[in-house]
């Protein structure tokens, strides 16, 4: 579906894999597979027995701020990352709000929503989508970005963000993806130097909850007040709290350290794979720093119609901004399910 604005911002690659996509191996949502581990079910499991009281997050919250080094009045809750955008859009006072794209798409809805005038910064292919921090008006001011960026899976250096930074501009980080990226390097998130900064992550991608939606904003008292305002009472269940205290522990730290330097090899490996697909015109975005790759290809809509014949689900390219009908991204996963789907698409290019 196409909207007024020249591309379906409500599309997610969830949609992918519904209804008659719930076969196919899923190529499409950045969720990490085989998430969440069995010590986190049994750990959310347990706190099914609190239901009976109002959620405290108090303590998931002290957790967060821990794991960043920050005071607990920086630090938010929210029901998944998507929410603080909606919350963004609702609370904050802003007149020229500007979103770099390609990315995510949900920032730039919810502004829309909001009854916002969105400005776009269009990232260029043959720049390697990365970051010209002189492409953003000097007036603008809200800026969003995402680092790693979702489609394009660059991994924009950290001060080339800070420079956005202005007196009166938010500047909001879209850091859903950084725990996938060994070390985090290039992470603003504990950052209380860059004036009106605001990071969002997310902790349904790297553990697998999306249905249970947790996610956090770390900002300035100030921004995070004016957000919480905004939120209903009791925004995030007892359950989400159990798992976001969890998840900015010791043992999930580790955890999640381990699978980024795992993810980086898989990755490796697939653009291996994609590689030999060059002389057919089949091009990798990059270099690609976040769990998926963003790949062009002609006639990639028949592609991923043929992949999904033969059991595969890829997620469609042209409902970004700055991308059109030629792009596609696929997740990054272990490399049985990347064999598989690099002869899937052998026979896709070459029957």
């Amino acid at each position: 579906m196409r909207t007024e604005h020249g591309h379906d911002l409500r599309h997610h690659g969830d949609a992918e894999v519904r209804d008659d996509g719930g076969s196919l191996v899923d190529l499409a949502v950045n969720v990490r597979a085989d998430t969440p581990p069995a010590w986190l079910r049994e750990h959310i499991a347990a706190s099914l027995g609190g239901l009976a009281a109002y959620p405290d997050g108090r303590s998931a919250r002290a957790a967060v701020a821990a794991r960043h080094g920050l005071p607990v009045e920086r630090v938010l809750l929210t029901a998944g990352a998507a929410e603080a955008f909606v919350l963004l859009a609702r609370a904050l006072k802003v007149r020229r709000p500007v979103v770099v794209h390609p990315q995510f798409t949900e920032p730039e809805a919810a502004l829309r929503d909001a009854g916002h005038q969105v400005g776009r910064v269009l990232l260029r292919e043959e720049d390697g989508f990365r970051l010209d921090p002189a492409a953003v008006p000097e007036d603008a001011d809200l800026v969003v970005i995402g680092n790693p960026t979702n489609p394009t899976s660059v991994l924009h250096p950290a001060d080339a963000i800070a420079s956005l930074a202005r007196p009166g501009r938010v500047l909001v980080v879209d850091e859903a993806f950084m725990d996938a990226v060994p070390g985090e390097h290039d992470s603003l998130a504990g950052r209380v130097d860059v004036p009106g900064l605001v990071v969002l992550r997310s902790l349904t991608k790297t553990w697998g909850l999306a249905g249970l939606r947790i996610g956090y904003v770390l900002a300035a008292p100030e921004t995070v007040e004016d957000l919480q305002r905004a939120q209903p009472l009791w925004p995030v269940s007892t359950p989400a709290l159990a798992a976001a205290e969890a998840c900015v522990g010791p043992r999930a730290l580790a955890e999640a350290a381990h699978a980024a330097h795992r993810i980086a090899a898989d990755r490796a490996h697939l653009l291996a794979g994609l590689a030999r697909f060059a002389p057919a015109g089949l091009r990798v975005a990059g270099p690609a720093r976040g769990p998926f790759v963003l790949v062009r290809v002609e006639g990639a809509s028949a592609v991923r119609r043929r992949l999904r014949d033969l059991g595969y689900a890829a997620r469609r390219g042209d409902t970004f901004p700055g991308l059109d009908e030629k792009w596609l991204r696929l997740a990054v996963r272990d490399r049985g399910t990347t064999d598989g789907f690099l002869r899937a698409l052998q026979r896709t290019l070459t029957d």
